[in-house]
């Protein structure tokens, strides 16, 4: 599915081409991303008759910290920050937290490194850019680009070659700047979904599949976590550094949220020097704010 909105929507078919189709009630609404089986229902219009299984599905918080399924189907979250503005402390943390629990892969993209960090910038801010190697050593794949100088987006692309991937991050990052250098075309996808909808307004306001030339897919939805990150429980958020993951299971305490508890396994790494000190006072807030 390239995009859904109520009861019909635009499917990629065999050979490109574009058109809209309609939902059947007994089968549900597919979300972008979804691969689904479609037959004819009269001469010029298709139905949905059955939903592939699904690998994952990927999310967004309402109002109320709760899941809404938006997309289907990814192998990574692309979390782009920027030097400016700055990300808040522990942001990059809550990010990569929501995409484990997923099961989905991350991928860190720091944008906008043709410009400096300013001295009165924050300091919390400005540590997480500096965080960038540990985040490597941790195993993590980190990518720096700049949509208006050197070194440009070229370690992008083959990143998102043949996968299919989103954009997410907050606001003034530059998303829509590298998803408009990464998608030359983007222009004419998303006629072809406005015509293939009949009703452009669709193709702006939901969350909507691209196609890469050379293969793979980038999913844009506007907004995507602008009510911040779901309520997550404290044995997905250990799980989600996963620094820890070797380590859970081995407290005196079954229930050990890793905080104060005696001969705590995680707490005895972050002394012994196995665990930067960073990292786990980011998971003290994180579960703090999760109380």
């Amino acid at each position: 599915m390239l995009v859904s909105y109520g009861s019909q929507g635009v499917v990629l078919l065999p050979g490109g081409r574009r058109q809209r189709c309609k939902f059947r009630r007994k089968v549900g609404r597919p979300y972008c991303g979804d691969r689904v089986m479609v037959g004819r229902a009269d001469h010029d219009s298709l139905v949905v008759e059955a939903i592939l299984p699904r690998r994952n599905t990927f999310v967004r918080a309402d109002e109320r910290q709760r899941q809404r399924v938006i997309a289907a189907n990814l192998d990574q979250v692309v979390i782009v920050i920027a030097a400016r503005p700055l990300p808040s402390r522990d942001l990059v943390e809550r990010y990569l937290l929501a995409v484990h629990s997923l099961g989905i892969e991350p991928l860190i993209v720091l944008n906008k490194t043709d410009l400096p960090v300013a001295a009165d910038e924050s300091a919390a801010g400005a540590n997480v850019l500096q965080h960038m190697p540990d985040y490597q050593a941790l195993g993590y794949t980190v990518l720096r680009t700049s949509c208006k100088a050197a070194p440009g987006i070229a370690a992008l692309r083959p990143a998102l070659k043949g996968r299919t991937s989103i954009l997410v991050g907050q606001s003034g990052v530059g998303k829509s700047s590298l998803i408009n250098q990464l998608l030359p075309d983007l222009d004419i996808q998303t006629g072809a979904l406005s015509r293939a909808t009949g009703k452009g307004t669709h193709t702006t306001t939901s969350t909507r599949l691209y196609q890469f030339t050379d293969g793979g897919f980038l999913i844009d939805s506007p907004g995507v976590w602008e009510y911040g990150i779901w309520k997550l429980d404290n044995d997905e958020l250990a799980a989600g550094f996963r620094e820890f993951r070797p380590l859970l299971g081995q407290c005196r305490f079954n229930n050990c949220a890793h905080a104060s508890e005696p001969d705590c396994a995680i707490s005895q790494a972050v002394a012994a020097g196995h665990i930067l000190p960073w990292r786990y006072q980011s998971y003290l807030r994180l579960l703090a704010q999760n109380r």
